[in-house]
């Protein structure tokens, strides 16, 4: 967006902003329905880096631009970001009250430079309301409000502050929606201001409803909105890491951008390293253009990643991240060694037994269980593990990147190892690994088949692209993964697997010139498909099978004989027009 589009400045450009359409559209529909009295405060939840403030600015500048701001119905949009440190509580009402006149002024005068102290001061800002706006019953007294909060004449500032939005609206029968970000530094470990109770009335109000978000998934969803006060007064939008497909087209537009040069069949395994994660793929692609390095292979890849991880633009921010945590909680020592050492086990279970051995093994501490656990319960309400709080153990998070750097920042900062001799070594290990995906052409077309399945969800598809006489029905799926093993051995190997209950999806993708698929490799198919059946318990298997190069006569009827769906490149660029996707890039 570029001015006058933007009342609050994106930190993503255009040019490489990918896939949050449904969550654009969702808060945007959701804030406008406000008007009929039927949106419930939301939270918008999901992992650090994943865009949730950069959807809430990009939904606050639609809702500021888009509507008449002198309709009296329109809905008044407000962004606040919580800091995380308050001074006192005065400060803290005088900012939020303030805040709220200066967006709602801007917003009803269409004048963003009003929510800039430096264009408009207080008393500048006093003379805009009196001279300029029309003011309602509900907004006549909110300067003179701000200006007790100053003198010190309210008794609870904290309390009057967050409810006069709502008053405002309330009083005057209008909507304001109040765009909350960093909602968990509402309570953090660090100070004993907490405003969280307060909460509870300014969130109920059908007139103003409250949309929130943080970068603490754990804070927001299980402290704050999972009990207490506001438990069950939020609707929950969960925001996800980016599908393989969105992923493949971030990789593409940000090389694009920075003019790093990239092999077609390399985008999706990058997107696939980074877990989906925006912020990684984004700090990759920096790393190399960086390094003024084309990602041609993925040997090339790893030793991108190396130097990211130890050096560069992710370690920066993660090492970030790791440091203020372990501040806000004021602990160091043996709350490093429970960090690091809870990233080194095997699995995704956290073992307390392993972290007490390792400790006296390589520190020479003797903790107790309960003492591993509290820390392991601190460190979890930063994001930096999972706590299952109903089960009462602990898990690493889903995200490969993090997991590896805590197990270098580990040997460096807490073992105190030397940081250039584990640099080259994760290089050197990174530069020997074996290729992870061993056709990289077939794998970027199973993740173009699992996005057109995610898009046709209950709809329906022609049949003639699947070679089908009637159309093919595709069901709302509960999971769509690629490349899943569902035992041991090559032939579990699933490209890709799709489950929605009774109905389980299975499918197979061959991307090879001049080599049509033979009746082998469809009956593996067949065999893949029953071990599904068969641990799923499921009544319906719908199977497809993808040939760059086609398929040899005694497979096509294998197929038919069997009921098999199959696509050639044509057919697979027909499903990919039909459910408004880019097609397969010529390799």
């Amino acid at each position: 967006m570029t001015s006058p589009n933007w009342v609050i400045k994106p930190l993503v450009a255009e040019e490489i902003y990918t896939d949050r359409q449904e969550y654009l559209d969702y808060l945007y529909r959701t804030a406008l329905k406000a008007k009929t009295r039927r949106t419930g405060s939301t939270v918008l939840l999901g992992q650090r880096r994943m865009g949730k403030t950069e959807i809430f600015k990009r939904v606050v500048n639609r809702l500021f631009f888009e509507q008449d701001h002198k309709d009296p119905q329109a809905v008044v949009p407000v962004f606040f970001s919580f800091p995380d440190t308050f001074d006192n509580r005065w400060d803290f009402a005088i900012k939020y009250v303030e805040n709220f006149i200066r967006w709602y002024v801007a917003f009803r005068l269409r004048e963003p430079s009003i929510l800039s102290e430096k264009k408009v001061d207080r008393p500048h800002l006093k003379e805009i309301i009196h001279n300029k706006l029309t003011i309602t019953n509900g907004f006549k007294n909110a300067f003179e409000f701000l200006e007790s909060i100053i003198a010190k004449e309210v008794t609870i500032p904290e309390q009057s502050a967050l409810s006069h939005p709502r008053h405002v609206s309330d009083y005057d029968d209008s909507t304001i929606v109040m765009f909350l970000d960093e909602f968990q530094n509402t309570r953090l470990p660090q100070h004993k201001f907490d405003v969280v109770g307060y909460m509870q009335e300014a969130v109920e109000s059908p007139t103003c409803p409250h949309f929130v978000t943080g970068s603490s998934m754990s804070i927001l969803a299980r402290e704050i909105l999972g009990r207490g006060s506001l438990f069950g007064r939020f609707r929950s939008k969960p925001i996800d890491s980016l599908t393989a497909y969105w992923g493949t087209e971030l990789v593409n537009k940000v090389t694009k951008y920075r003019q790093v040069t990239i092999s077609p069949e390399l985008a999706p395994l990058v997107a696939e390293r980074c877990g989906g994660n925006p912020f990684y793929i984004n700090a990759i692609v920096a790393q190399a253009a960086e390094m003024e390095q084309a990602i041609l292979t993925e040997e090339t890849l790893n030793k991108i990643l190396a130097v990211d991880l130890s050096s560069g633009f992710i370690w920066s921010e993660l090492s970030d991240q790791v440091t203020r945590w372990l501040e806000r909680i004021n602990e160091y020592g043996i709350t490093k060694w429970i960090l690091y050492l809870s990233a080194l086990g095997e699995g995704e279970k956290i073992e307390l037994s392993q972290i007490q051995e390792a400790l006296l093994k390589k520190d020479y501490q003797t903790v107790s269980l309960a003492q591993i656990r509290e820390v392991l319960i601190k460190l979890s309400r930063g994001d930096l593990l999972e706590y299952l709080e109903l089960g009462n153990w602990f898990r690493k998070v889903k995200d490969p990147i993090l997991l590896e750097f805590l197990r270098i920042w580990g040997r460096i900062e807490v073992e105190g190892q030397n940081g250039s001799e584990v640099r080259d070594e994760l290089q050197t290990q990174y530069q020997k690994l074996q290729r992870q995906i061993r056709d990289l052409k077939g794998y970027l077309a199973e993740v173009y088949m699992a996005q057109i399945l995610q898009n046709a969800q209950r709809q329906r598809l022609p049949g003639h692209y699947f070679h089908q006489a009637h159309e093919i029905e595709v069901p709302e799926f509960n999971y769509v993964r690629l490349r899943e093993r569902l035992g041991v051995g090559a032939e579990t190997e699933i490209d890709l697997h799709a489950a929605a209950g009774i109905e389980q999806w299975v499918a197979e993708s061959k991307w090879r010139s001049q080599r049509k698929v033979s009746p082998t490799e469809v009956q593996q198919l067949l065999d893949k498909a029953q071990v599904v059946k068969l641990d799923r318990d499921a009544e319906i298997m719908r199977l497809w099978f993808f040939s760059f190069d086609g398929f040899s006569p005694k497979a096509l009827e294998l197929m038919s004989e069997h009921g098999i769906y199959w696509s050639t490149q044509e057919d697979l660029n027909g499903l990919l027009d039909y459910v408004k996707l880019r097609r397969l890039p010529a390799l």
